[in-house]
């Protein structure tokens, strides 16, 4: 959602600022300001649209100071405007504000600041804050810091905050609750910001605030402490993410590039987990014992992580014989799942901080459940109040739409339910290694599928000029059409839709003639299901519907049934899926480019979900 960046130290603040909000465009924005304190003035400067909007004006008219914050905003309270950008202001000007969250109560306070005498200039939510530390100013705290104190105990609803004030103009406050928030330390520098990669060129360290806390920044120190006081010790954590991983390292862009690291990352991941005696070594926290009593678990997850999670849901069954469900978290933490201590809920989260994700594992954890998170960011909300977590270990996923950290959640469902499997006895040591080692062939299988890049994107201009497109799958690779039609409708911007296909006649062959692309994954399998979607394909032909089959090598049936065939090497049916939905990534990659869309950063969309 909106970034947010701050900078105290010797240098000019501006440059770093516009810097990190550079470095955090894949969050998704409408908008960008920036606010620096200086010989007792607060100076800003804010624009409607990209970045390089605000970079122009600054060229023009550079504001100069060491102490300063920034945001891009994603908006939800009031169109995007210049009035409705952050940073925000009090009524006198010395006092600056920028925010990621929404203000639940922020309506209630505006009418008792109205009431005091207060007049606003925005529609947004975040403009009640500089106005309530206004307030608490005028009657009569000690301290700028007390105010801010004030303040915070009023506001209800989620935020991230990084706050100026004209009489302190070599420090930055910040607080969080409910919104991701760092702290980045320096050398005689100090930073905040809403995610790593704004400052992960020029931090090794960081502090990772809880919720209900907050901090003062100055170049030489930081002071956390809690929300209504008390001091907090904070838990300073290394930043293992390197600063390349935030580069193009030229390609053209961030998730072309990210497509092409996933060999490698799952690679990594494989040599990671699986011991030399072939045992698969999951993060302490869950012992084999455990789950040689579980009956039953409950994946929650949003957007493609959910996508993550039904194949988990999947292979887990089929392997395991446990009980498994899967629900959007945004749905879970509403519907009164019937939830005992003695489920495992297992959380899927690129970030860690999905608002509906982390609402659903603490309501779990309020019924006694046991937490296991699958997540790419150490140190995130979710990792902190999992009981165990495993980590995919990704670097930076800064294209927004998800394509390495989706594989890798893929992999990391397989080695935890090989691992349960083998602890329950569903799988002798024989049969583990038969796995692993068609585990093993899964990042060469996806490297092959990239290396055919210019023929998926021959296809891809091919049929990207449909207002719509069908993508059908079955079984494991029915979240594969899932994910695959997603990630044509986020970044090519055409309609896509994803359907089991056994439910095409239910419905979708409505919609087939010669003018709609389908999308058909299939995959041989040494079962039925491969005959069953071959018998839909035709169904598709028969109507004169524009077929794309993902096929594995060797399939000439497909090919003479199918407009064009994106084959793949043929591996194990269970994990098929991390190398198919390769090829749709690619496919709507090429398709996103004919058309002529922003790929890294599509409209309306944000990388970090963190507000409802």
């Amino acid at each position: 959602m909106c970034g947010v960046v701050g900078y105290v130290g010797a240098g000019q603040a501006a440059p770093v600022l516009i810097d990190g909000l550079q470095r955090l465009e894949y969050r998704g924005y409408d908008s960008a300001g920036i606010a620096v304190v200086d010989n007792g003035r607060i100076s800003s400067s804010k624009e409607v649209g990209r970045l390089v909007n605000l970079e122009q004006v600054l060229e023009r008219n550079p504001v100069r100071g060491c102490c300063g914050i920034g945001h891009t905003r994603w908006a939800t309270h009031g169109a995007p405007s210049q009035a409705n950008s952050h940073p925000h202001f009090s009524s006198d000007g010395a006092v600056s504000v920028v925010h990621n969250g929404i203000i639940e109560n922020y309506a209630e306070l505006r009418d008792e600041l109205l009431a005091q005498g207060h007049t606003f200039l925005s529609q947004t939510d975040t403009e009640v804050i500089p106005h309530l530390i206004e307030q608490f100013l005028r009657d009569g705290a000690e301290s700028p810091e007390v105010a801010f104190r004030c303040a915070l105990q009023k506001l209800r609803g989620a935020y991230a905050l990084g706050v100026l004030f004209q009489t302190e103009p070599d420090t930055v406050y910040c607080a969080r609750s409910g919104s991701p928030l760092i702290i980045g330390l320096g050398k005689d520098e100090n930073f905040i910001a809403s995610d790593v990669p704004a400052i992960i060129n020029r931090i090794s360290e960081a502090i990772y605030l809880n919720d209900g806390e907050m901090a003062a920044l100055r170049a030489d120190r930081v002071e956390v402490s809690t929300i209504d006081g008390q001091p907090v010790s904070p838990d300073i954590k290394p930043i293992t993410f390197e600063a390349e991983a935030a580069e193009h390292s030229g390609f053209e862009t961030f998730m072309l590039k990210e497509i092409h690291e996933q060999p490698r990352i799952l690679r990594a991941l494989l040599e990671k987990h699986v011991s030399s005696e072939g045992q698969v070594l999951l993060p302490d926290g869950l012992s084999s014992d455990y789950f040689r009593k579980l009956n039953r678990i409950m994946i929650v997850s949003c957007g493609t992580a959910y996508h993550a999670g039904m194949y988990g849901k999947l292979l887990m069954e089929n392997l395991t014989g446990i009980a498994v469900e899967t629900d959007l978290a945004s749905e879970f933490r509403y519907r009164d799942p019937k939830i005992d201590p003695g489920t495992l809920v297992i959380a899927v989260s690129q970030s860690g901080e999905t608002a509906d994700t982390l609402a659903s594992i603490r309501m779990a954890k309020d019924w006694g459940c046991r937490i296991f998170s699958i997540c790419n960011v150490e140190g995130s909300s979710v990792v902190r109040e999992s009981d165990a977590v495993f980590l995919t270990e990704c670097g930076p996923e800064i294209g927004v739409a998800s394509t390495k950290a989706y594989t890798a959640q893929q992999m990391a469902f397989a080695l935890l339910t090989l691992s349960i499997a083998s602890a329950r006895g569903n799988l002798s040591p024989a049969e583990l290694k038969v796995y692993l080692d068609d585990l093993r062939d899964v990042p060469d299988a996806v490297h092959y599928v990239i290396r055919q890049k210019e023929l998926i994107q021959k296809i891809g201009e091919k049929h990207h000029d449909g207002p719509s497109s069908l993508y059908l799958g079955r079984r494991f690779n029915y979240p594969t059409a899932l994910e695959g039609a997603l990630k044509n409708k986020e970044i090519s911007y055409q309609h896509a839709e994803g359907y089991a296909a056994g439910e095409m006649k239910h419905g979708p062959i409505a919609l087939i003639n010669e003018s709609l692309p389908v999308v058909c994954i299939c995959t041989q399998t040494a079962d039925e299901v491969y005959e069953k979607m071959l018998s839909n394909i035709k169904e598709v032909e028969a109507r004169n519907g524009r077929i794309i089959a993902v096929a594995s090598e060797g399939d000439s049936e497909l090919a003479k049934l199918s407009d064009d065939v994106i084959y793949v090497p043929a591996v194990r049916d269970e994990f098929s899926p991390m190398v198919n939905v390769a090829a749709l990534q690619l496919l709507a990659y090429y398709a996103a480019r004919a058309r002529g869309t922003d790929i890294d950063k599509p409209r309306n969309l944000a990388k970090s979900v963190t507000v409802e």
